[in-house]
């Protein structure tokens, strides 16, 4: 297999100079610079643009279906949606699209308000009105919904490490229990339209609270609406993202599922990461950890009936 080519600071003036008509960086065309130094694929364009650049071919399918995918979703959500203002090939089979930025911070920068939470309320309530078979026709992919009960005991085993290393208390993880596990298995036909990718950096917030915009639609999937309540809970947190949820008509089970597949993940991701199993910053994955064990109002796991409302 060809090696993909290392974007470089070159490559991208000179695809962005045969984009754009702009003046910049006294080299024919705006700044550019990666968005961190960790992401050379992903570059800020002056102010106005952010360029994504595929690593692969199976990236480049994900970036080509999500120019489509995007069109379908701007309409039904009541934040931004990053608009395509070029998209093609940098190097041979692989996609870019350039962007135009939305304007704002992160959710690892900001809190989110009240009516910030009211946003994501309508980003949840705007992906359950996409039509599954609109969203399948754009060959957005089906994902079985995980097994809480295996995430729990992998968990379990991450949370006892965590315990030894004084990062966590292991005895937390208790409150899921494996009777408590089942009940919130995924039920059948809540299959939804999701982001299936949510993090504080794809959640765009101002510094009054509002919820701008989220980023990076390339691996949506047509699945569990609770692996978006989860990754609110990481992004803003457990309470405020329960309480979009609710907003958004979902009852306490998909609630309660989303944040013990939260609780369970960070658990297991810091332990990979303190391991070295894995990268990524420490301060980050304990923030999220500490973000996902904020305490909610339904806290404790209660029978549900098999005919429980859901959307």
């Amino acid at each position: 297999m060809t090696q993909a080519p290392t974007p470089t600071a070159d490559t991208v003036r000179r695809l962005v100079r045969s984009l754009l008509k702009e003046g910049g960086d006294g080299n024919g065309g705006p700044e550019v610079r990666p968005v961190t130094e960790d992401r050379e694929h992903t570059w800020w364009i002056g102010g106005r643009y952010v360029l994504r650049l595929a690593r692969d071919r199976e990236a480049s399918v994900r970036r080509r279906r999500e120019l489509r995918l995007r069109d379908v979703v701007r309409p039904e959500v009541p934040v931004a949606v990053p608009t395509s203002v070029a998209h093609g090939d940098w190097a041979p089979g692989l996609a870019y699209t350039l962007d135009t930025r939305v304007p704002g911070g992160t959710a690892d920068e900001y809190d989110v308000s009240a009516l910030g939470e009211a946003d994501l309320a309508g980003l949840l309530g705007g992906l359950r009105a996409v039509p599954v078979r609109q969203a399948e026709a754009l060959g957005v992919p089906r994902t079985a919904p995980r097994s809480l009960e295996a995430l729990r005991r992998m968990a379990v085993h991450a949370a006892e490490r965590l315990a030894a290393a004084d990062e966590f208390d292991a005895a937390r993880l208790h409150q899921l229990t494996p009777p408590g596990a089942a009940q919130l298995a995924a039920q059948p036909g809540t299959a939804v339209l999701t982001h299936h990718g949510l993090t504080g950096a794809h959640v765009v917030v101002s510094a009054d609270g509002r919820v701008r915009g989220i980023l990076d639609w390339t691996a949506a999937a047509l699945g569990d609406p609770a692996e978006d309540i989860a990754g609110l809970a990481v992004a803003v947190g457990s309470p405020a993202a329960v309480r979009a949820a609710t907003l958004a008509g979902y009852g306490a089970r998909p609630c309660l599922r989303g944040l013990w597949l939260a609780r369970c993940d960070t658990v297991i991701r810091l332990t990979d990461r303190l391991e070295g199993r894995t990268g990524g910053s420490l301060p980050l994955l304990r923030t999220q950890l500490r973000r996902v064990w904020e305490p909610i109002l339904l806290e404790r796991v209660t029978d549900f009936k098999e005919d429980d409302p859901e959307p």
